[in-house]
């Protein structure tokens, strides 16, 4: 295989942009399927699962390769909806580069900017699809001038479109100054033609800003642009590949997927402007033996490998598939591999690459392939595999926390073992479900990102493993955080006859400034807490935080210093020490003011301006904080922060509100104290 020649992206978007029928219309084209499937039939091959094809919505990631002009193209389907955001997360993780489609009506909307945020994090360059030049509405222009403004990017539109809405009819190729024409339905081959004469200049400005924005990157390019002389085609491709991978410019194109308008040349912008594994620099790491010391792997089939498991899957047949982007090596299958992340040995006995929810087998794995492993017993999402006598642990992966909770119990005795498997297979698979069990009603509580995701999950329980299950209310996942500096002891002392047990720490507790997180650091002089008892320390206050003294939710935003304590030659032990820490964490707590932490949602409503009144006043009635407004379209965009508690039952609301011609997106944003009087009410219950 030619690393040069393989690229690796992902499809990212708001819902409802048209990523999945970009991705059908790409499988289409390279001649991965024979017919076009069509998300609104439920006939779409990315989205296999059912619910995905009854709701019309991508809830997993895709994964499927296909070939474009001897080009060989990894690609997966994100989904849009923010309560699968991590889906998008563990996609973004292991790419090389991205296709971010924009609805030419909608522009740039809430999860737009959010999967955004994600790309830019792992640094993968990307370009652009305005979709939907067909719909009533469409504004090229708009969408453009909104990627600059909401998300900061050096937007370089290559092409412009002939016409919009129900009179699109092609796009001007700027780099090439010709016209491509669409015809027919089934997107016969584009067709070269002149550019209509009205629209000359438009498209010499298109083409001198092109130039413009690339002198600043080439020399080359600065001269031509300076002198006045035109730039060849071949030079200003080359440069503004060099300024995509670089994440210095986004290539913007546009069409519309559904009528297989301009997807081809979308296929020709990836294979142009985004890299191969060889373009991008190395792969960083530390070593598993806790040094911290920095380790490279470059993408060569000749280097040590390396791997990154970035998704569980649970199959029906081969129980759990384990996906994983290959970084640097080859493997062979029947190798035995290293986790140097848990520290276990794995066999691959089998490696597949993925055609969505097809498989097909292959003999070897190497540099930049993403393939299937299953039957790692061993192997969680964010773990390494490599060589052990070439040890690496990649970056890993991190997941938001979830807000949204509800208890869930087997209907019948006999579901009772299989609601526990569903639940932990699940869990496996989907980093942002947690299941716990409530210690005071013994009761299962399941939490996700949103009352979609909670919903999905439970309808997966009934279809999949078979389980009838009753389900509770929907709950907030409040926080427990603290408002002042305190410092506090733990004791533990237990004689009964022969060995006792004794453990003694002394802590400093305090908020942390972004209210975030948690933080432990050992400050012991002398030895006082011998250095074996310490780490005994950091896991009882890590079980600690997960119960507050409040309502019993998770503390957040706090650091624990350990500065003084005792222990007793004879008596002390491990347990002793994580008991001690769990006592004096919670004395801690009582004494630093504790306070009850509530989610806040970023709401964004977009409404008819005859109902901007009844929305902002509902929004207000929720508790929420309006943010500010704006037009977009022929419609008004209403943004706010509000309680997550109060957002209950809204979307039937508004919809009585409006007549049903307002629609909302919300997405988790920050934690905030709960006023008294909620609080009070929270915490009877």
């Amino acid at each position: 295989m030619d690393i040069t020649k393989l690229r690796n992206i992902g499809i990212a978007a708001h819902i409802d942009a048209g990523k999945t029928t970009t991705s059908e219309r790409i499988l289409y084209y390279t001649g991965r399927s024979y017919k076009i499937g069509e998300v609104d039939e439920g006939a779409a091959v990315m989205d296999w699962m059912d619910q995905e094809r009854e709701r019309g919505i991508t809830i997993t990631s895709a994964a499927t390769t296909c070939v474009w002009k001897n080009y060989s193209i990894n690609l997966i389907d994100t989904p849009g909806h923010v309560d699968f955001t991590a889906e998008v997360e563990r996609s973004l993780r292991v790419l090389d580069g991205a296709i971010s489609v924009f609805c030419a009506v909608g522009g740039v909307e809430p999860q737009s900017e959010t999967v955004w945020r994600q790309a830019d994090k792992y640094h993968v360059p990307r370009v652009a699809f305005v979709n939907k030049m067909d719909r009533i509405g469409a504004d090229f222009d708009a969408v453009v001038a909104a990627m600059r403004e909401r998300l900061g990017a050096n937007a370089v539109p290559i092409q412009i479109p002939i016409g919009a809405e129900e009179d699109f009819a092609g796009v001007v190729d700027l780099i090439e100054r010709k016209a491509v024409m669409f015809s027919g339905e089934l997107g016969q081959p584009p067709m070269e033609a002149p550019i209509p004469p009205k629209m000359a200049d438009i498209v010499k400005a298109g083409y001198d800003f092109i130039v413009e924005v690339l002198s600043d990157f080439s020399d080359e390019v600065m001269a031509l642009f300076l002198d006045g002389r035109d730039v060849e085609s071949d030079l200003i491709r080359r440069v503004l590949r060099e300024a995509t991978i670089g994440l210095k410019a986004v290539p913007v194109l546009c069409g519309s997927a559904f009528k297989n308008k301009g997807v081809e040349l979308v296929l020709d912008a990836v294979v142009d402007y985004l890299p191969s594994p060889v373009d991008l620099p190395p792969v960083r790491g530390v070593l598993p033996d806790g040094s911290g010391n920095a380790v490279e792997r470059h993408g060569d089939p000749k280097e040590p490998f390396a791997a990154l498991a970035f998704k569980v899957a649970v199959d029906p047949f081969l129980g759990k598939l384990i996906f994983l982007r290959v970084y640097s090596g080859e493997l062979a299958k029947g190798s035995s591999i290293y986790n140097a992340s848990s520290g276990q040995r794995e066999r691959i006995g089998r490696i597949m690459r993925m055609h969505s929810n097809k498989r097909e087998d292959i003999d070897s794995m190497e540099a930049g392939m993403i393939v299937a492993v299953p039957s790692l017993k061993h192997t969680k999402t964010g773990d390494t595999l490599c060589v052990e006598n070439s040890p690496i642990v990649l970056e890993s992966l991190e997941f938001p926390e979830s807000v949204i909770a509800l208890s869930v119990e087997p209907a019948t005795q006999g579901d009772k073992m299989k609601l526990s498997k569903g639940l932990s297979a699940l869990a496996d698979e989907d980093p942002t479900f947690r299941v716990r069990t409530d210690e005071e009603s013994g009761q299962t509580i399941i939490s996700g990102m949103g009352e979609l995701h909670l919903e999905i999950i439970v309808e997966r329980l009934k279809r999949e493993f078979g389980v009838d299950v009753k389900v509770g209310r929907p709950q907030v996942a409040y926080r427990e955080a603290i408002q002042k500096a305190t410092k506090a002891e733990g004791k533990y002392i237990h004689q009964a006859g022969g060995r006792g047990q004794y453990g003694h720490v002394v802590f400093q507790v305090e908020p942390l400034p972004d209210g975030k997180g948690y933080e432990f650091e050992d400050k012991i002089v002398g030895g006082v807490v011998p250095k074996e008892y310490v780490t005994a320390v950091e896991k009882g206050l890590e079980d600690a935080i997960q119960s507050g003294v409040l309502g019993g939710y998770p503390v957040i935003g706090v650091k624990v210093t350990l500065v003084d304590g005792s222990y007793h030659e004879v008596d002390s032990s491990e347990m002793a020490f994580k008991i001690a820490a769990s006592m004096g964490f919670k004395e801690a707590m009582k004494k630093a003011s504790p306070i009850l932490m509530e989610p806040i949602m970023s709401v964004e409503v977009v409404t008819p301006e005859d109902y901007v009144g009844d929305v902002i006043g509902e929004l207000s009635s929720r508790r929420g904080r309006i943010e500010g407004m704006d037009m977009r379209a022929n419609a008004r965009i209403v943004r706010a922060y509000v309680p997550l508690a109060s957002m209950f039952g809204y979307a039937t609301d508004l919809r009585s509100r409006t007549s049903g011609r307002a629609t909302y997106t919300m997405q988790f944003d920050h934690y905030d104290p709960t006023p008294a009087d909620v609080a009070e009410k929270v915490l009877k219950k």
